[in-house]
């Protein structure tokens, strides 16, 4: 089974940009971790709603050991200012249960 841990962050208006591109500067870094199988950043489509940070381990373990890992140190190593976000939000962790995949599609797994 899967583990799905997500961050929800309230990015104040006006530091969207930097938010994200601090994801893409690092794109790819995550991806070397033992047990990673993916990521998305979420970007919000609605008033006051969070991003979301969306990770995908093969195991709680994983999960763990990548937050404590030299690479977890160096990716939060220079947050944000203060002002960029807002309370609220938070980490939300969870073990799938069930799943599917479309078939035929790009990126999905099939024969």
């Amino acid at each position: 089974m899967s583990y799905i841990v997500n961050n929800r962050i309230h990015v104040n208006p006006g530091f969207e940009d930097t938010f994200e591109a601090r994801f893409r500067a690092r794109a790819g870094e995550i991806d070397k971790q033992p047990g990673f199988v993916a990521m998305r950043v979420l970007r919000p489509q609605g008033n006051q709603a969070p991003y979301v940070v969306e990770t995908e381990w093969e195991s709680q373990a994983a999960f763990r050991a990548w937050v404590g890992s030299d690479d977890f140190k160096r990716a939060h190593a220079n947050p944000l200012p203060a002002e960029a976000t807002a309370e609220g939000g938070g980490i939300e962790q969870f073990e799938v249960v069930e799943g599917t995949v479309a078939w035929g599609r790009a990126g999905s797994q099939g024969s």
